[in-house]
C-alpha cells in the first residue's frame, strides 16, 4: 500500500481504493483476511479512524465483510465485482469518446477495429 499524504483526494478513499486494487490484482485473495485497521494505521502511520472509514467504503461495496473478533476478511466474489465496475468506467471514460472521435474523423467501425488491434500488436 502506498499513500500520497499531499493529494488532494482524502486518504480514507485511497485506503478504499488500495484495498480494491489488492482484491483486484490477487494480493487479497477471496476468503483470506485482510490487515487489520490498527496494523495499517500503525504501518503507515494514518489515523485509525481514517483507515477504518476507508474500509467502510470496502464493506458497503460488498467486497469484505467485518468477522466479530476475527477482523476482515474479502467475499467471495468481490474480485469479479471489481473488475467488472472497472470495465465499466473503462467503457464510459475511453471507449464511449474513442467512437465518438472515430466518427468526427470517419474512421469505420472496421478500421477503428483494426487500429486497436495494430495497438494490440505493438
Amino acid at each position: 500500500m502506498q499513500f500520497e499524504f499531499n493529494s488532494s483526494e482524502p486518504i480514507y478513499h485511497q485506503v478504499a481504493e488500495q484495498i480494491e486494487d489488492a482484491i483486484a490484482s490477487g494480493g487479497f485473495e477471496e476468503g483470506a483476511q485482510i490487515p487489520s485497521t490498527t496494523e495499517i494505521s500503525k504501518e503507515f502511520h494514518i489515523n485509525p479512524a481514517t483507515v477504518l472509514k476507508g474500509m467502510n467504503i470496502a464493506v458497503s461495496k460488498q467486497l469484505i465483510e467485518k468477522r466479530r473478533g476475527l477482523g476482515m476478511f474479502v467475499k467471495s466474489g468481490a474480485r469479479q465485482r471489481i473488475l467488472e465496475a472497472k470495465r465499466d468506467g473503462f467503457f464510459d471514460a475511453f471507449i464511449v469518446n474513442l467512437v465518438r472521435e472515430a466518427r468526427n474523423l470517419n474512421i469505420s467501425e472496421e478500421a477503428l477495429l483494426d487500429l486497436v488491434k495494430r495497438g494490440y500488436n505493438q
